[in-house]
């Protein structure tokens, strides 16, 4: 049994080209026997985006926010290896070792670890700390932005949550959203959301703010991300060009065409997509009120989700007494979440026996601590 936290190592003493040989069932084996070696100092957390082969052996499933918060909960774990991307590890390295967490443990650090660095977030990386950072400057030049709110989308780096905890600003989730913009709107004028612009939008419109006052900022823009300085003098929320790459694949022709297809079928889809989607649909919200959707409904509900696959699949394999769709005809599953498989779990966690951690995810403290500040205050908001 690991006893004391190993040493950092990004390649680890075991080679990956060993596990990346072996079958899933045999690593299967292997992922149960290391589980149980490393016990409960080990807590494996598993997006809802995964494969099933890797939900499998996650000791926690749920949403990024939520699997950190309940990673960070947990007095015995030293160890968090989340199956998910980058942003999600970095919060949960932020949560889990908050000063009252380190208090808790007696200063006893958790160290997080990202199966496979590759698996990053391209919505998240949309909105480079340094592209903000500028297209802040230059909104300065138009309007105050002592009163404009950064807030981001929980889906972004912890640089980014860092410079609206410095800023006055403020984190959302796809859950809270409407709730945080009101947050924000008894601060200040006006919104600056990132790095979703289809989440801001379809929030905004819900809440009767007009399509108008909503440009869009483009970062690879000469000035003012594409816009006029009377857009931004007229703006509520301005909103950053970026996107999921997954959420952004659903149309509105989709929709028509399982509506003709199959009548009365009912379109559930995620706030991420496209506002042509979001406005058609029966049903739009969170990846957790997907799931709860389809769990409270009626036998024989027919559906199609426009989600992600893998979490779609899952949704249809346990719910055999509904009919359930793939919203796309295209296949749309995150590609970034897919790259965390059994060979690199495997890796991890035997590595991770023989006392040298992989690929750990460490924040910057300064970081860690502007961002806890706007997470905190994600939290306090009703």
């Amino acid at each position: 049994m690991l006893i004391a936290p190993p040493l950092s190592n990004s390649q680890g003493k075991l080679p990956l080209a060993d596990f990346k040989k072996q079958s899933n069932a045999d690593l299967a084996v292997q992922i149960g026997q290391l589980k149980r070696e490393l016990g409960s100092k080990l807590l494996i957390l598993g997006h809802h985006y995964q494969q099933d082969e890797v939900i499998a052996h996650a000791d926690l499933t749920g949403d990024s926010y939520q699997l950190s918060q309940l990673a960070a909960a947990s007095r015995d774990c030293r160890y968090i290896v989340f199956c998910g991307v980058h942003f999600m590890a970095e919060t949960a390295d932020i949560l889990a070792n908050r000063p009252e967490k380190l208090t808790e443990r007696k200063e006893a650090q958790v160290t997080v670890m990202l199966p496979d660095m590759a698996a990053g977030c391209s919505m998240a990386d949309m909105a480079a700390i340094r592209q903000v950072e500028d297209a802040w400057e230059q909104l300065g030049e138009v309007v105050r932005t002592e009163r404009m709110i950064p807030v981001t989308y929980i889906n972004s780096a912890a640089s980014l949550k860092a410079f609206c905890g410095r800023n006055g600003g403020i984190v959302c989730t796809s859950s809270n959203a409407a709730a945080v913009l009101r947050w924000a709107f008894e601060r200040g004028d006006r919104v600056f959301f990132c790095p979703d612009q289809h989440l801001g939008r379809n929030t905004a419109l819900k809440m009767g703010i007009d399509a108008d006052q909503m440009p869009v900022y483009d970062p690879y823009a000469e000035t003012l991300g594409g816009n006029t300085p009377a857009a931004i003098e007229n703006s509520r929320v301005v909103l950053w060009k970026g996107h999921c790459s997954v959420h952004q694949m659903f149309t509105a022709a989709h929709v028509a065409q399982f509506r003709e297809k199959i009548p009365g079928v009912r379109i559930l889809v995620h706030p991420e997509c496209p506002r042509e989607v979001n406005d058609i649909a029966d049903v739009s919200g969170s990846t957790s009120k997907i799931i709860q959707t389809v769990q409270q409904a009626a036998p024989g509900t027919k559906w199609a989700i426009g989600t992600e696959l893998h979490l779609v699949n899952r949704l249809k394999a346990q719910h055999p007494e509904q009919e359930i769709h793939f919203l796309s005809p295209v296949v749309c599953m995150c590609a970034t979440m897919y790259r965390i498989d059994l060979a690199h779990l495997a890796w991890t966690l035997a590595n991770l026996v023989e006392g040298s951690v992989v690929n750990p995810i460490k924040v910057d403290s300064e970081v860690a601590h502007h961002s806890l500040v706007a997470l905190e205050r994600m939290l306090d908001v009703k």
